[in-house]
């Protein structure tokens, strides 16, 4: 059986589905799939129970912007028995696929995490380069140091720099402990959406 949906598939069976969301209260602010919780990567080890709660009452889709979070909580998930679908490409194929995204009124648009990934690493190497040519030869290694985090990056499939980020208060708009404990809840007792 695969572990990923397409977004067609999801969508034609979202009305049976739980769905979680595990982008950052920012990206899920900025816009998110119909009737999904959020529960951030970073916090999902303290959702397992709610989780397999929901599981246990019927299918778990679990999304992100571009797949590879939620195929990270997927394997997460089934390390702790609990049996979850990844959105093949993510809320961008969603998107892309002409899909209604729901967006709060006042919420402000959010870059994806990949997308705030590549704009800070470019501009630490273009720092590093323009302030050892210019300034300081030995800043140079700015560049050389986010170079070989992107390859341990990539070699790994983690990323400090994205775990970071998603800290910073853009990331983070009005969400409270209290927020995340309301997910829990409606995840442990909501069937379906």
């Amino acid at each position: 059986m695969s572990t990923t949906l397409t977004a067609a598939r999801l969508h034609a069976d979202l009305d049976r589905l739980t769905v979680v969301d595990v982008r950052s209260p920012g990206e899920f602010a900025a816009g998110h799939l119909p009737g999904a919780h959020n529960v951030p990567l970073d916090l999902l080890h303290l959702a397992v129970p709610a989780l397999r709660a929901a599981a246990a009452r019927g299918p778990l889709a679990v999304v992100c912007a571009s797949g590879n979070r939620s195929a990270t909580a997927c394997e997460r998930l089934a390390a702790e028995g609990v049996s979850a679908l990844g959105l093949a490409g993510g809320t961008s194929a969603w998107a892309a696929a002409g899909l209604p995204l729901h967006r709060p009124a006042g919420a402000r648009a959010v870059w994806a995490m990949d997308r705030q990934v590549r704009f800070a690493a470019g501009s630490l190497v273009l720092a590093g380069l323009f302030t050892g040519r210019l300034l300081r030869p030995g800043a140079r290694w700015l560049s050389a140091a986010v170079a070989g985090g992107l390859v341990f990056s990539a070699a790994t499939d983690t990323c400090a720099m994205g775990n970071v980020l998603g800290r910073l208060p853009h990331n983070r708009p009005r969400t409270t402990t209290a927020d995340l404990a309301a997910t829990l809840t409606a995840l442990q007792g909501q069937a379906g959406r």
